[in-house]
């Protein structure tokens, strides 16, 4: 029988060390993001039966970070903090929590909650989205089937695996090589074209004229620069980020 798997969001690695030890014991499995975009790439990836997720870490709080997963899966999601005012039981509530736990606290419980919030989600879906849907550009990701104002829109394989891979793991940043090595292949040498583009960067182009009001000023897929590419609609712009055309 699979252990069933909890993701923990946690900047402290302390805590996790702890906190991952006391839960491998009662027989879960463990996996550990200490940043957001991490969250997000492990969830996608992994599907975990069960979220802790800390309201106090750098770059994004813990709200955010909720509001985000809640938009991927019905997944049960238990906030910790050491902050109890109202305002931020409240906070984490609306981002979409099923409960909230004050630090310091028995590990016993926590180990309570997760069993009847465990319990609790076996009677919900929590399927994991494969769609995406701002208004304009729809992808149904289980059908394999985009629009564009309502149009369907014609992929070739490659740009369709290129897409489903960014649409994924929408949020974060995926590298070149990760997205070479996933829709082209582990043994793929990625060469330059005539125009001195990689086949990487002409089909993000190829993608981009399909899906794009202006190519030049993409709305959907963004640039990393240096780094690589990734499915950023307007909600998840991150003034960090050095975006813009490949």
């Amino acid at each position: 029988m699979a252990k069933e798997k909890i993701l923990l969001v946690d900047d402290d690695l302390e805590f996790y060390e702890l906190l991952k030890h006391q839960l491998s014991t009662r027989g879960f499995e463990v996996l550990h993001a200490d940043f957001w975009r991490e969250a997000i790439r492990l969830a996608y990836e992994n599907h975990p039966d069960l979220i802790i997720l800390d309201v106090m870490m750098a770059e994004m709080d813990g709200f955010e970070v909720c509001r985000r997963l809640r938009e991927m899966s019905d997944v049960p999601i238990i906030m910790l903090t050491a902050r109890t005012s109202k305002d931020d039981l409240l906070s984490g509530f609306q981002a979409g929590a099923d409960d909230y736990l004050s630090k310091p606290f028995l590990l016993d419980e926590l180990h309570a909650r997760i069993k009847a919030l465990l319990k609790r989600s076996k009677t919900r879906d929590n399927k994991w989205t494969e769609t995406f849907d701002d208004g304009n550009l729809s992808i149904d990701l289980k059908e394999g089937v985009v629009r564009k104002e309502g149009e369907v829109i014609t992929l070739t394989p490659t740009e369709y695996q290129l897409l489903s891979r960014l649409v994924r793991n929408r949020g974060s940043v995926m590298s070149h090589s990760e997205l070479v090595r996933k829709v082209w292949g582990t043994g793929y040498l990625m060469t330059e074209s005539t125009s001195g583009k990689t086949s990487l960067q002409l089909y993000i182009g190829y993608l981009r004229n399909k899906l794009e009001d202006d190519p030049s000023e993409p709305h959907y897929i963004q640039t990393k620069w240096g780094v690589g590419y990734w499915f950023a609609p307007e909600t998840y712009l991150d003034t960090d980020l050095n975006n813009g055309s490949a």
